[in-house]
């Protein structure tokens, strides 16, 4: 069963908000691999497509808050609505500041580390995407939703071994001379793995929020 009646703008606006969190997850996961493929001009690109799509999803989120508020859903219902979009939103923001990051400091991934880091964005990448799909179901086939967020908590823990076995390399390596190499090495191994922690994040919500709707 629907969640929303016959609301119809308020369904169109809930649809364009997760397309754009699907578009950000995208434009994120393209972001970082023209990182790891050394073409910084591109990289710079998909920072800019990050920002603008960050303001779509923040003003979307508002007009939806809105018309939450001013309209026909009730209070429990509503505020599990209204926590499901902000931690959705994170999800953007998160990966804007990774890919701003990024682009400002340019750390140079050795290539004994390219192929973990691929997997990693992957991982990463793969979680977002279900967490969308978790997303939109939690909206409109509620009984679905347990399927998408078993995957986010799949890949999230995917990309956790992932960022492990990097921290491992770039400590353990004779390669990293320097420490604040291993240091950079970890700290964006932890960002990238970040924006599956986003999306474990918005799965749990989504979990309780599922439960509280078949009671």
């Amino acid at each position: 069963m629907k969640l929303f009646g016959k609301t119809r703008e308020l369904i169109q606006e809930i649809e364009v908000f997760y397309d754009t969190i699907a578009q950000a997850a995208l434009v994120c996961k393209t972001g970082i691999d023209f990182f790891l493929d050394r073409d910084t001009e591109r990289l710079t690109e998909r920072v800019h497509e990050m920002n603008d799509l960050e303001n779509q999803a923040d003003t979307l989120r508002r007009s939806i808050e809105r018309k939450l508020y001013s309209r026909m859903l009730i209070p429990d219902v509503r505020g599990d609505v209204l926590g499901l979009l902000e931690a959705s939103d994170n999800v953007i923001d998160w990966a804007k500041k990774l890919l701003t990051a990024m682009d400002i400091e340019r750390p140079q991934i050795p290539d004994s580390l390219l192929k973990e880091f691929r997997e990693l964005n992957e991982a990463s990448y793969k979680a977002m995407d279900e967490m969308v799909k978790a997303a939109r179901c939690y909206f409109y086939e509620t009984e679905m939703v347990n399927d998408h967020i078993n995957k986010v908590y799949f890949f999230e823990h995917e990309a956790d071994k992932i960022e492990d076995q990097i921290k491992r390399k770039a400590f353990r390596s004779d390669e990293f001379t320097e420490l604040s190499r291993r240091v950079q090495m970890r700290y964006f191994a932890e960002r990238v793995a970040n924006l599956s922690d986003q999306a474990e994040n918005v799965g749990n919500r989504l979990a309780i929020a599922a439960i509280k709707r078949s009671i």
